[in-house]
This record gives structure tokens, sequence and C-alpha cells, in this order.
């Protein structure tokens, strides 16, 4: 909580670029995300002295990015937002206290006002999405701003941390919730290159993409999931911060290779 609390964080200046972009060719938007901390000594059934992990969800058919591995959040509310973010301070949603609402508090005003609003959308998304109470929140900090220059989106990240279990309800635009041990990020072998091709439709939209950093990690099920594009960034982020660790560098040893069709852009709505 103190590193998170102490890293300088740029909300306000991407949020006046969003804000100055709205009436120009190519207006940005804003969303708030979630990086969701557990750990699985938390739970009464639980053996052992458990371990910390990161849940993600991923994302279904229906909506854009179909399969990736994503933080809960959403596009902030221009309404619903600003309404609920004085709950923060009343103390009736008990998700800002102790340290890091010192911490938040001796950043400059602006920046905290920032801070509950962008909290407030990660909550209010992150329960639509999953089912995850408010009062089961514990903020604990935030991380630096990603721009998604596909989406013409930035995303503010908080940290939360789930003080307990939870049954997860999922809504039809997600497709599974994935849990990743923060271990597997100490564990250089499970880095490697996506390479990512594109068609047509999505080459023209946006700069094409080439090779990226990603992480494989197994589900409790067994099967690999690949972790990439922002989440990675804002996983990696967190690392660096909190546990002075740098992205290995996964150099060639596993290449995995993807190609985004043009419903990677829009999904399938018409599914359901």
């Amino acid at each position: 909580m103190e590193k998170l609390g102490r890293s300088p964080v740029d909300f306000k200046e991407k949020l006046d670029f969003i804000k100055s972009s709205k009436n120009g060719p190519e207006p940005h938007s804003a969303a708030g995300v979630l990086l969701l901390l557990n750990h699985t000594g938390s739970d009464r059934q639980s053996s052992g002295k458990g371990e910390f992990i990161f849940q993600l969800i991923k994302r279904s058919a229906r909506v854009a990015q179909p399969g990736d591995l994503s933080c809960p959040g959403g596009l902030l509310h221009s309404v619903l937002d600003p309404v609920l973010t004085p709950l923060l301070s009343t103390g009736i949603l008990p998700v800002l206290k102790g340290q890091p609402l010192h911490l938040a508090k001796s950043r400059d005003r602006e920046t905290f006002r920032i801070i509950k609003l962008f909290l407030a959308n990660a909550m209010r998304e992150s329960w639509e999405e999953t089912g995850l109470s408010p009062w089961n929140i514990s903020f604990l900090g935030p991380l630096p701003c990603y721009s998604l220059f596909l989406f013409r989106r930035t995303i503010f990240p908080l940290v939360g941390f789930a003080k307990k279990r939870w049954e997860f309800c999922p809504n039809l635009e997600v497709e599974s919730i994935v849990e990743i041990p923060l271990s597997a990020f100490l564990d250089e072998s499970n880095y490697a290159i996506y390479n990512v091709e594109t068609s047509s439709e999505v080459r023209t939209a946006r700069q094409r993409p080439n090779g990226f950093p990603c992480l494989v990690a197994r589900d409790g099920a067994g099967k690999e999931e690949v972790l990439w594009g922002a989440t990675f960034y804002i996983i990696m982020n967190f690392m660096k911060i909190v546990f002075n660790l740098d992205t290995p560098d996964p150099g060639s040893k596993r290449v995995i290779n993807r190609t985004l069709g043009p419903d990677y852009l829009t999904g399938h709505p018409d599914r359901y």
C-alpha cells in the first residue's frame, strides 16, 4: 500500500487530454478497471497457507476483444459514477480507508477526486460483470494509466483486495473468471512473445500490431490462458512498483501466433 500510494500516477493529465479531445476528430473515452487481488487462505475451507492471486475476467464473444483476459471494469458513466463517488467519502461503502485513504489524500486535491471517481466507476462495473459486492473490496492504491490506441480509450487502473471469496455471477460480457497466481509472474519460463497478425479490417482501423510480451498461465482445469496487452502491462506495472520486478525478456524461447479478425473490434452482440 505504501509503494502504490507514493508511486506517481498520471490520472489528471490523461483525463485533461480526454476532455480536450471531445470536440476533435478522434474523441477518446475513459474507463476505470479494478486490478483485483485475493488470497486463497482467506477461504476457511482452504488448506495450507494459501497464496495471492489475480482475479481476471475472460471477455465473451459478445463484446470487443473476445477471449482476452481483462481486469473487471468499463467505461466511465457521466451520470452514475459522479453520483456514486460521494459514497466513498461518507463511509457508506467502506472501500477507501486507512493508509490507502491517507496516501490518496496526500496527493493533490484534483488527483484525489479523480481516484475516487474511477474507483466508483470500477466498483460499479465489477459488480455488474462479476457480482463482486462493493462491501467486499479494500482499495490498495492507483496505478499509472494505459491508453488503447486501437479503441481510443484510456484505462485508469485501481488495485483492490477482495476480503473474502464470493460466488461469481458473470454477466453476458464475461465468459469466465480466470485466476492467475501472483507467483506465476516470478517464473521466467511463463513468459513468451505473442505474435499478432491482423485482418485487413483491423489493419485499416489502426497501426498493425506485431509481437508483444505475454504471460502463459494455466487455469484450475489445466487450460492455458495468454495474458497480453493492456492487462499484462497493468499487472507488470504493479509488479515493478511493489516488487521492483522488470518484465523478463522472453527472447525466442516461445512464440504464440494469433490472428485478430474484424470481430475483435466489435464482438458478436447478436450471438446471444
